[in-house]
């Protein structure tokens, strides 16, 4: 229950904050990362451009790097922003949608942490142990490996999460059926979500939106790794409780979830976090 109580006061943070979060993301869910961004309390930019990335990424909280929707031009723009917000000391998260796709992908998602100090790593498994040098599957941009909690690949799971952030000194978190956030010393899972979230695009987006906001307002990365996670996942929860099931379907959930988020406060994270300390 502590920590509950510490992501709720996290989110009371991005809503006095209201920081500003800057984004390279990509077309499929652009508006959905800008509207749970308000929705949480913080203030979403896109601009993309290599000629202003510099100067939007120094007024930036934050700085969130998705790469959904690859071209060479947006590449250089968020090689660019990314060095720019570690000369300030912003934090920065990576998104690495279809890591292990194709090989430019993958190319890609390397060479930003290569040349980018990133404060969180968010992705599926797929994209996780193909950036960390497992070989996996990968469907498109969806994972083809899955986490159960009662299976011997979520033990892999943390393994390979808490080795990859201590490689790379980063928080690594890999959202699922269970959720896995660690900085290589800590670890918690979460398991808040509905499994229904997995069919709308954008939900792991704009969770990294969140956790993009939480960077912004929070200087303790894993916390704010932690706080987009768990919001995210309850948001599901109240969007599916509140679905009429009968006329409704993932089109509604995605605006319910917005709303969901746009109305969490203390007590909900308080009472409803699933939050397991593993060490």
């Amino acid at each position: 229950m502590e920590i509950n109580k510490i992501v709720s006061e996290s989110l009371s943070a991005v809503r006095e904050k209201n920081p500003l979060v800057h984004h390279i993301t990509n077309y499929v869910t652009v508006n959905d990362c800008a509207n749970i961004t308000l929705a949480i309390g913080g203030s979403p930019v896109m601009a993309d451009d290599i000629n202003e990335v510099y100067d939007m990424v120094s007024l930036a909280s934050s700085f969130v790097i998705n790469i959904g929707t690859l071209n060479s031009r947006t590449v250089e723009a968020m090689i660019k922003g990314g060095k720019r917000a570690n000369e300030l000391n912003i934090p920065v998260i990576l998104d690495p949608v279809g890591a292990g796709a194709t090989p430019y992908r993958t190319e890609v998602a390397k060479r930003i942490l290569e040349e980018i100090r990133i404060s969180v790593i968010r992705g599926n498994l797929s994209e996780i142990k193909t950036l960390y040098g497992v070989k996996t599957k990968t469907k498109g941009v969806d994972s083809g490996d899955v986490i159960d909690e009662n299976a011997d690949e979520f033990t892999k799971a943390k393994k390979i999460s808490k080795d990859f952030a201590k490689k790379l000194n980063t928080v690594v978190v890999i959202t699922g059926a269970v959720d896995i956030i660690t900085d290589g010393n800590n670890l918690y899972s979460v398991y808040n979500g509905q499994k229904i979230m997995s069919k709308i695009t954008g939900t792991g987006c704009m969770c990294t939106s969140l956790i993009g906001s939480y960077l912004g307002a929070t200087e303790n990365v894993l916390v704010a790794a932690l706080s987009g996670i768990v919001s995210m996942g309850i948001a599901g929860e109240i969007a599916c409780e509140n679905l009429d099931k009968s006329n409704e379907g993932t089109g509604t959930l995605k605006v319910r979830i917005i709303d969901a988020i746009f109305n969490l406060n203390e007590k909900v994270i308080i009472d409803r976090g699933k939050i397991m300390n593993e060490g």
